[in-house]
């Protein structure tokens, strides 16, 4: 037995470095994983179904699945079409020499200030004219080719990410189980039922932990949509539907939410004096705040508490050790991953437990 947890600590701690070291083909499998989970009840339903007495192949029935995750992403697309063509409206619209003006007001203050208590010894306009210099240099020194270059090579790489995520989960619900039954063939035999038991309890805190995710994800989406229509905000389902999504991100995402939904409220929006600015920021933040204190209190401890069964401090100290390793991405997997290692490590050591008591007696 003890031979056995060497074996396996030093397995955990090669899986690591093959993961860290080969960082984007773990991303795939993880991406991977969680998408077939989702889809595996979905298939399973549909190559159950007769179709002239006949059951849908398996490999049809995974097409179907991918075919609805496809037109569900279209459908939410369509959130933000109006969104980004108001963007290019406003940007085509864009007065320069507007902006300036608006900008000149609160500039000229600040410069009289510090001419009044000397601390500015250039002609009046200096630091308007600084500023407008830096605009125009910043706007000259813009390298579209580099930008091109940027935009082809990000689209090739989630392109490529795309196409291996798929292949490989078309392939985890094809064989459905293969992954745990290849996993399983190189367990020892007097440690395979406890292995089983293993698999079992991990497999069933992840599925836990995703439903609960994506209850997270429609109930945020719900009650921010609901209360940014009651407060008249535009673009409330678009909103609601950034923040759902952002909120998978811990900590950082009600913030990324709040943040992207003031932009738009501000930028789509026209204000004739600065208390209607204020008071839309004011309505937007409150729907926020209402929002993120309804998910701590209610959705979080549900998710974290009763589907993972760990200590809010582990989460926190996860969730930082994730985003020190793999940034943003990081921290969305790191509770899935610690909750596979952390299941096996206790139940192999209680399995451990049981064979010294065993020995003993």
């Amino acid at each position: 037995m003890q031979r056995f947890f060497i074996y396996l600590i030093l397995f955990i701690v090669g899986f690591l470095l093959f993961g860290w070291y080969f960082s984007n083909i773990t991303i795939y499998l993880v991406i991977s994983l969680i998408l077939a989970a989702l889809l595996r009840p979905l298939t399973n339903q549909l190559n159950d179904f007769h179709l002239l007495g006949q059951h849908i192949p398996r490999w049809a029935a995974i097409l179907l699945s991918y075919s609805a995750i496809v037109l569900l992403m279209v459908l939410l697309s369509f959130l933000f079409f109006p969104l980004i063509n108001n963007q290019i409206i406003i940007l085509s619209e864009l007065d320069l020499n507007g902006i300036y003006e608006q900008i000149q007001v609160p500039v000229t203050r600040v410069e009289g200030f510090l001419f009044r208590h000397e601390l500015l010894e250039n002609e009046p306009g200096y630091l308007f004219g600084r500023f407008k210099y830096s605009m125009i240099e910043m706007i000259k020194g813009f390298d579209f080719t580099s930008f091109i270059g940027g935009v082809i090579n990000t689209t090739s790489s989630l392109f490529i990410g795309t196409m291996a995520i798929a292949f490989i989960s078309f392939f985890l619900l094809l064989e459905n189980g293969l992954l745990r039954r290849n996993l399983l063939n190189l367990i020892p035999n007097p440690y395979f039922e406890l292995s089983v038991a293993t698999f079992t309890k991990a497999e069933k805190l992840l599925s836990n932990y995703l439903s609960g995710l994506l209850l997270q994800m429609l109930a945020i989406f719900s009650l921010a949509s609901f209360g940014l229509t009651i407060m008249g905000v535009e673009y409330a389902l678009t909103i609601a539907l950034f923040a759902a999504v952002a909120n998978l991100i811990p900590y950082a995402g009600p913030l990324l939410g709040a943040t992207f939904g003031i932009i738009v409220g501000i930028s789509s929006g026209t204000f004739d004096t600065n208390a209607e600015l204020n008071y839309l920021i004011f309505k937007i933040l409150s729907v926020f705040g209402l929002v993120q204190i309804t998910d701590n209190i209610f959705l979080q401890p549900m998710i974290f508490s009763k589907s993972v069964k760990a200590h809010p401090l582990e989460i926190f100290v996860v969730i930082f050790a994730g985003a020190k390793i793999a940034g943003v991405v990081g921290m969305i997997f790191a509770i899935p991953v610690y909750t596979i290692f952390r299941v096996f490590i206790l139940e192999f050591y209680k399995g451990y437990k049981s064979y010294r008591i065993f020995q003993i007696k």
